[in-house]
């Protein structure tokens, strides 16, 4: 039985690297995926496979699109069951959203070391990271000037040695229903 999956790619349309999501959905048909869709222009691919070996899909993914594209593209990939979970638990619970503020969801290709105390901030106030679980971090925002501040990323400890990805929160619910839609 297949099982639906959303790819959330890091590196995709940005810094100057860009890739039309027709060719992304052909590299990802090339490696056997079906029913490839995508959403947006920010790296969100979906597609059905029978195969259960999540590690070694993302593996076989990262390494087609780095040969096909010619630099790394990070990988996190969900089910649409995980995707409604996360956006189920309402990991936002609680903040009161501005204009000031984006929600955002830092996909994450393997859990934060333990120890990581919650909420973290930044030194700047730019960003607080709420909380994670083994797949995601949730982190607030705080826009200067209409802009992003610093990479939360930077917070994570210097032992980590994952990847990450982020998609604003109210973009993750609007992936995971298109992925339903058939």
């Amino acid at each position: 039985m297949a099982q639906t999956y959303i790819a959330f790619l890091r590196a995709i349309n940005v810094g100057g690297r860009t890739v039309r999501m027709e060719r992304l959905r052909e590299l990802f048909a090339e490696l056997g995926l079906e029913r490839v869709r995508s959403y947006i222009q920010s790296g969100n691919v979906f597609f059905d496979t029978a195969r259960t070996d999540r590690a070694a899909l993302t593996r076989r993914i990262e390494q087609h699109l780095e040969t096909a594209l010619g630099y790394p593209v990070p990988t996190m990939l969900r089910t649409v069951e995980e995707v409604e979970e996360l956006v189920a638990a309402e990991p936002f619970a609680g903040v009161e959203v501005t204009p000031e503020l984006r929600l955002c969801v830092v996909f994450l290709s393997e859990p934060l070391p333990d120890g990581l105390e919650f909420p973290v901030h930044s030194p700047k106030g730019d960003w607080d990271i709420l909380g994670a679980d083994p797949g995601a971090a949730y982190v607030v925002v705080h826009l200067r000037n209409g802009r992003l501040g610093t990479n939360p990323a930077t917070a994570f400890p210097p032992n980590y040695t994952g990847q990450g990805t982020s998609r604003f929160f109210h973009t993750t619910a609007k992936i995971v229903a298109a992925a339903r839609k058939d």
